[in-house]
Formats: structure tokens, sequence, C-alpha cells
């Protein structure tokens, strides 16, 4: 799909903040460590329990928070890859799915996008288990959730620099060990439904095998 920055300004998506505070000591030896973006997914997609694989609920959301907690779901994970990418000097953002519950609604699904070799790629360090396999590809996407237009799915084709505000403020009311994602939006805040094709307005992404979990 076409992503569609909020901004052409790429130190907008190096700075850090109260959410994705790269600036952290440990956040930062660790992106030194790793060194490359590829190890840095590969330790927050393997290293980083999601949260309903582990039957934990850190409620962690801030990336210095998961990185300490070791287990947060998909909306932390991928602040986390949003530090640590940044801390290697790489412009990072935040990208959006909504998904198929499973229990006749949908839920937000968070992942990444990093700007490499002059364009950008999405990542998505959910972590694997049976039916997911995620990879770290620049060139053909490599997502844990491919999304079904016809179960209303969709693929939102921003680039953030932050979570938006609503997000952020339903992030704050997890409770740690409480199971579920009844806390989080079921789509993205702000964002037009989808026309139908030839309406002029945003259509969907094409249909691929998806997911009733993020």
């Amino acid at each position: 799909m076409i992503l569609r920055p909020e901004t052409d300004d790429l130190a907008a998506y190096l700075g850090a903040d109260e959410v994705i505070d790269h600036q952290h000591p440990e956040l930062r030896r660790l992106a030194a460590e790793l060194a490359t973006p590829e190890a840095a997914f590969h330790h927050v997609r393997d290293q980083v329990a999601h949260s309903a694989d582990a039957g934990a609920y850190s409620g962690a959301f801030r990336a210095s928070e998961v990185l300490a907690a070791r287990n947060a779901i998909c909306h932390g994970k991928s602040h986390l890859l949003a530090a640590l990418l940044r801390a290697q000097g790489l412009p990072a953002g935040l990208c959006y799915q909504r998904l198929e519950d499973g229990e006749g609604g949908f839920v937000l699904h968070a992942l990444n996008a990093v700007h490499l070799d002059g364009r950008w790629s999405r990542l998505d360090a959910r972590g694997n288990r049976e039916g997911v396999d995620t990879r770290y590809d620049l060139e053909r996407e490599r997502l844990a959730w491919p999304v079904r237009p016809e179960f209303g799915e969709r693929d939102y084709p921003g680039v953030f620099t932050a979570p938006p505000a609503p997000l952020l403020r339903a992030l704050a009311r997890a409770v740690p060990g409480r199971s579920g994602y009844g806390h989080l939006p079921a789509e993205l805040p702000g964002e037009p439904e989808p026309g139908p094709v030839g309406s002029g307005l945003p259509t969907p992404s094409p249909a691929g095998p998806g997911s009733s979990s993020a």
C-alpha cells in the first residue's frame, strides 16, 4: 500500500517524547548493542513477549517500560521498536490496522514504518506464533495480519510520529494483569471510513489472510 507520512520532515520521526522515550539510557545502550535495524526488529519480535501469547498483561506502553517488562501488546512493542530505531538514527513511525476481534467487533493493531533506502517500509514486530510469521523484509511486507476488507478490516495509510492522543489516553487505562483489549478503540480516531471503489474516496487494501487477534 502507499503510505502517507504525517510530514515530509524526517527529523520529526527521530524525536523523543513521553512514549517513544529513546533518550532513556537503557534504550540507548540496547540500540547501540543491537547496531542494526534488523537486529532491533528481531529483539522486539522475539525477546519481548506479546501479552496475549504469554497469558500475562503488563499494561506497559512507554518504550522504556516495555523494555523493562519484556511484555506488552502490539502498541507497546511498536513504541519500543520505534524508540530503538530512532536511537540508531533511523526515522521510524507508527502505523495501524483495524482487525476483526473474533467477537463481532474490531481491535486496533499497531505496527511500524521505517525510512530506509529512500522510502518507507512497514514492519510488524508483534511476535510470531502458530499462524503468524512476521519477518524483517523491506521489499515485501511480512506482517502479522494482512487485512481482509470483506470483513471490514482495513489498513490505515498514515505514518504517525506519535500515538494519536485518544489512543494514548486509552493505552493509559490499561490495568496490569487484566487481559484483553477492552480499553482500546476499535478503530483509529479521526480517520474517515473508506468509500466504495470508484467513489473517489479512500478504498481498502487488497484482501489477504487475517486474524481475529492483535
